[in-house]
Formats: C-alpha cells, sequence, structure tokens
C-alpha cells in the first residue's frame, strides 16, 4: 500500500484510466452541498493567485479528501488501469469540473490553457477513439451514458441526469467567474481575464489535492478499504480545538486547571456530542456550534473541514494573556449555553417561532449564526429589534418557499447581514435586517412583495412540491390569524395532517355532467393541490374523510370510512374545530367547486401576507444598504 497527496496532473497525467466497478453506487453529489462549496473553494485558490503578485499565495492548495484505488498489472501499449474503491464521487466531479472549465477557457479564446488541461482528461491516442478508455475516468454503468454525453457531447442524447447538471453548473460558474461578472454583493473578480485564466488552469492542475492511496499489491484490499471507512472513532473538531485551548491557555499563564468546571463543562457530554442530521450528513452538536459561532463571530463562511484551522487563527490573536483568554472564553461560554436553549425558546414568541418554523421546519440550518447573533448576551440586542429581524426574516424564508424561489444563495446572504450587523448600531439591529433585505433585487435574494404573492400564490402547485410538514407550518400559522378575542386560546394538536378538500381521486365523486374535457381535467389536478384546497384535521378524521363527495345527498349509501351516509362537509361540522374549516362548511353548503378553490385561494394568500408581512409597500432599496461595500465570502 502506498499512499500520497496528489494533484490532478499528477493522478491523471499520461495514459491513465481510473474505472468505477458496476457494482458502486451511482454519482449522487448535488449543487448544493458538494458542487457549489468545492467551485468556491477552487475560487478561493485561484483568486489568491490572482493577487499573489509573484509572492506566495495566502491560499496555495485545496486538500479534496482521500481517494483509494487498486492499479492492475501493465500491459504494453494499453493504458494503464487503475479500479477505484473509494472516492468515486470527489474523482468524478474533478472530472467534470476540469472539463467545464477547460470547455470555458478554450471558448473564451485561450487555447493553449485549454490543451493543458485537456490533457488531464482525455487519452488523445487513436488507438482509444471512440473507447471508454479514451477517458481518463469510466463511472459506473448507471452513469457511462451521461458521463460520455457530458464529456464528449453527441447530438440526438435525449434525457436528464444529476452528472449533465454537475457538467452544466461549473460550466456555468467558470464563465461567470472568466469573464468577470460581478456576485450578489456587487463584487467583481480580481485580475484581468487572462489571468484568471491562467490561475483557474493552474489551479485546476496542480492546486488541489487528493490524498492517493494505491492498494496494488496488497493480500485483501477490501479490508483496508473497511478499515478506512468503519474501525475506530474519529476525532471531533471539538476535540481538536479543546486540546488547542487548554495547551495555549497554559503557555499564556491562564488557570486552565478549572476550565472543565467552568468554560468547557458539559462540552463532553452525549447531549454535545450527539450527532444529528443535517441534509445528508450527520455531525455533532458541539461541531455544529462551534462553526456556527465562528460563522457569528467572522462574518465570515466557515466550511466543514477548516473549522479547527479558523477556530485557532481567530482565537490566538485574542488569547494573548490570561485575562484576554478567560474573556473569549466567557462569551464563547455564554453563547454555547444560548445555543443549547434554542429548543426551550417559548413558542408564540419571535425567536421561539423563528427556530421552529425555519431552522427546524424549513429546514434552513444557516440562519442559526443569525439567530444566535440576536439572541447572544454578548451582542445584548433589545427584544423588539430581535423581534424585528427575525420576523423579517422569517417572511423572507415562507415567502419564498410558497412561491418556489430558491434559497441556494442563503449561505453567502446571511454571511452579508452578519458583515452589515457588525458595522451597524445595536439599538437597531433588527432595522438593519429588515432594511437588508427590502434592499435585495437579486431573483436568489428579493423578497417577495404582497402583489407578488397575491399574483402568484394562488396557482401555485404546493402539495407535492413543498413538504407537508412546511405546509402544516403555513396552514397552523393562518389557523392562529384567523382565530378572534371570542375563540378559546387552546394549542393546535401537534400532528395534525394535510387534507384536500376536493380530494386527490376526485374522479368517482366530483365528476361533473358532462365529463371535464382533457384540458379541463388537467387543470383540476393542478388546482386541488393549490393553497385553496387544503386544511388541517386529525389523522383519524382524515381516514374518514378519504374521498367522499361534498354533500350528505351525494354521500347516500357510502358506508366507508365509518360514518355512513355523510359526505366531508358534515364530517367536517361534526369534528373539526379548527376556523379554517368552519369557514368551509359555513360558506359552502351547497358545494366544493373548482371556483371556490380559485377564490379561497386568494382569501388564504390574503392571510398568509398578514401572517408574515413582506417588505414596506412601495418601499426602494436603501441608499445605506447598496453603497456599503459587503465582501462576499
Amino acid at each position: 500500500m502506498k499512499a500520497d497527496a496528489l494533484s490532478p496532473r499528477q493522478l491523471f497525467d499520461g495514459k491513465m484510466h481510473y474505472e468505477i466497478p458496476a457494482f458502486q453506487r451511482p454519482y449522487v453529489w448535488n449543487e448544493e452541498d458538494q458542487w457549489a462549496p468545492l467551485w468556491a473553494d477552487v475560487v478561493r485558490v485561484a483568486e489568491s493567485r490572482v493577487t499573489a503578485d509573484g509572492r506566495q499565495p495566502t491560499v496555495p492548495h485545496h486538500f479534496l479528501g482521500a481517494v483509494v484505488y487498486e492499479s492492475k498489472p501493465p500491459v504494453v501499449g494499453d493504458v494503464t488501469r487503475h479500479l477505484v474503491i473509494d472516492g468515486q464521487q470527489r474523482t468524478t466531479t474533478l472530472q467534470l469540473m476540469i472539463d467545464a472549465a477547460q470547455a470555458i477557457i478554450r471558448e473564451r479564446g485561450h487555447d493553449f490553457l485549454a490543451e493543458d488541461l485537456e490533457e488531464l482528461i482525455l487519452n488523445k491516442s487513436s488507438a482509444f477513439r471512440e473507447k471508454p478508455e479514451r477517458f481518463k475516468l469510466w463511472p459506473s454503468r448507471n452513469d457511462r451514458s451521461a458521463f460520455a454525453q457530458a464529456m464528449d457531447p453527441q447530438e440526438g442524447w435525449v434525457g436528464e441526469h444529476r452528472i449533465l447538471a454537475a457538467h452544466e453548473f461549473f460550466s456555468a460558474e467558470a464563465r461567470t467567474w472568466l469573464t468577470g461578472r460581478p456576485d450578489a454583493d456587487g463584487n467583481k473578480p480580481p485580475g484581468t481575464e487572462a489571468e484568471r485564466a491562467a490561475a483557474l488552469s493552474a489551479t485546476l492542475q496542480d492546486g488541489l489535492f487528493l490524498v492517493a492511496i494505491n492498494l496494488a499489491g496488497h493480500d485483501d484490499a477490501q479490508l483496508i478499504f473497511e478499515t478506512l471507512n468503519d474501525r475506530g472513532t474519529p476525532l471531533l473538531k471539538a476535540d481538536l480545538i479543546k486540546n488547542w485551548v487548554f495547551q495555549h491557555g497554559e503557555r499564556v499563564g491562564a488557570d486552565a486547571e478549572r476550565w472543565p468546571e467552568t468554560h468547557w463543562v458539559d462540552f463532553d457530554d452525549d447531549w454535545w456530542r450527539a450527532e444529528i442530521s443535517q441534509g445528508r450528513h450527520s455531525r455533532s452538536r458541539i461541531d455544529i456550534f462551534l462553526q456556527y459561532w465562528l460563522t457569528m463571530r467572522l462574518s465570515d463562511e466557515v466550511k466543514t473541514e477548516h473549522v479547527f484551522r479558523m477556530f485557532t487563527e481567530y482565537a490566538a490573536p485574542l488569547m494573548t494573556d490570561s485575562t484576554s483568554t478567560e474573556q473569549l472564553l466567557g462569551e464563547l461560554r455564554k453563547d454555547a449555553d444560548t445555543y443549547r436553549a434554542f429548543a426551550q425558546l417559548d413558542e408564540g414568541t419571535a425567536e421561539g417561532d423563528f427556530h421552529n418554523r425555519v431552522v427546524e421546519t424549513m429546514e434552513l440550518a444557516a440562519t442559526s449564526p443569525l439567530l444566535l447573533w440576536m439572541l447572544s448576551e454578548n451582542h445584548k440586542v433589545p427584544p423588539n429589534q430581535r423581534a424585528v429581524g427575525l420576523n423579517a426574516l422569517e417572511s423572507w424564508v415562507i415567502r419564498r418557499t410558497l412561491l418556489r424561489r430558491t434559497m441556494k444563495d442563503i449561505n453567502r446572504m446571511m454571511v452579508a447581514i452578519l458583515k452589515l450587523l457588525d458595522r451597524s448600531k445595536v439599538a437597531t439591529a433588527g432595522d438593519t435586517v429588515r432594511s437588508f433585505l427590502a434592499s435585495q433585487t437579486a431573483d436568489a435574494r428579493a423578497w417577495p412583495t404582497d402583489d407578488a404573492m397575491t399574483t402568484e400564490l394562488p396557482t401555485v402547485r404546493l402539495y407535492g412540491n413543498v413538504r407537508q410538514a412546511r405546509l402544516r407550518t403555513v396552514l397552523a400559522a393562518v389557523e392562529q390569524q384567523l382565530r378572534t378575542e371570542q375563540h378559546e386560546n387552546v394549542s393546535l394538536p401537534p400532528k395534525l395532517e394535510i387534507e384536500h378538500v376536493m380530494p386527490q381521486r376526485w374522479h368517482a365523486y366530483w365528476n361533473p355532467e358532462p365529463k371535464l374535457n382533457p384540458e379541463d381535467t388537467a387543470a383540476r389536478d393542478r388546482r386541488i393541490n393549490t393553497i385553496g384546497n387544503l386544511t388541517l384535521v386529525t389523522k383519524n378524521l382524515n381516514g374518514a374523510l378519504s374521498h367522499r363527495p361534498w354533500t350528505d345527498q351525494d354521500a347516500d349509501g357510502l358506508k366507508a370510512g365509518g360514518e355512513a351516509g355523510l359526505g366531508k362537509r358534515s364530517l367536517l361540522e361534526k369534528y373539526s374545530l379548527l376556523v379554517l374549516s368552519k369557514d368551509l362548511v359555513r360558506t359552502h353548503p351547497y358545494a366544493w367547486t373548482d371556483a371556490a378553490i380559485d377564490a379561497r385561494s386568494i382569501v388564504l394568500t390574503g392571510h398568509i401576507c398578514e401572517v408574515w408581512p413582506g417588505p414596506p409597500a412601495g418601499a426602494e432599496p436603501s441608499r445605506s444598504i447598496l453603497t456599503q461595500k459587503i465582501d462576499g465570502p
């Protein structure tokens, strides 16, 4: 077994051919979790080279992780073959990124730089023409046709595939960066296009590194693979940070002996070390908190793999003696206690609703650093300003979610807000957040107005496109909004279910005479999944309602569901206590129609706008916000 740190040039130079076995899982990486972070790291290295001006770049390289492969015995005239045991996702992505970049570099007229990159993706010998061996990498069986199309496009190929999406993503990002277009914060990449092209080419050849582990000649490659992936308990980032903090504290004369009972108390208990899911990944709570804390303190995006390094770089200048060390760790401890109390925030408060709705239900953990900033005892934000800022951001999230707008820029936007807060008055922190959101005009950041909501939302297909838990949160909030002082002040059951008033299988009892034509049928199939046709019921009532008709007359003789002869309206009137359902029963005694759905969609959209007020009517982007330079991460 041999392990080396290799650049793409070293890994792919010469007649190399890495084959991913058919039994390996297909390509699963995506934009949010892998492509965008990887491209950001590539750009960081490339821009460091552009601005180096003959000096050593501040970010000379980026570590991609490990690849484990087994080399096959060489054959004269053939490619050098390697079987990829682990790391197939990153090697496939690396090939797609290099190919996309070289195509854009060539498109912009930098042919010599493109040729250098082409050496890393193709074996150009005529002996391999039209064969899989022409590629430096050949993926698992299910991905091969899409990979070949991405790397060597052919006319007539039809279909969608994650590999093609990855190639398109890297092509678009490379073109944007190479041509010098500004990002969402107005920042342009440094240097001329020629300098950027050279830096990008050099980065993709020699600025990225993988630990390449060659198992050639080992008797049991599978055992090595299992040991690499499954054995042992890995150190948390928090373990590394703890060791560094205690050693550094001793060097500056602090009383580190008592820290396990003060500043570091409970960080080693099960709650902090328990792994929780975030997207496709699971990490310990303590590591997640430290990443959020650094993001908040640095006002910069902190990559998971960089937490330890960035903590030491941030903390070292602030821990120069016993007093400063105690101060920093005391602030860390306060913020840790605040973070741990997130789940106990009171429902009905701006903080509690934000955590429950945005962080938990909408699964936007990227907003946690801002929530931590607002609640931090170290900042002392006035409660009314916390409410202003968090309510504004919650509205931004809910409105964009319902209109199915992208959230891909949420990390960068949170960093931009944190940067702005750091140089604004704490006394008006909430106003600062609200003004920033109202000033955004880019598609990835705009705060939907009431006009946008009333124009678009009534016809948006929500059910099936927005997760039921998120729809449940929206409808529950509308229910609370509809209640007046005359209604009982009782909380909603925790697990109410989404019910279609006109059922999804409407053909049996809801098909009028004459029957709907195909066009109207398709329109109804879309309409029944809009907000106007949805309500909340208990699980038991949901089962009883089933696909029943609306009136008792139409339900005559129907016994399914345990309520013979009762239509949906009667069942809702009999069992549901919600205002959402009572309004349905009261206003539609004889029929529930397509027109009724459309009308209710408009009404509910109005209530949603009341629950989550949008940007001030007629608000123009704040000049003070737009003229301040916000450095993107």
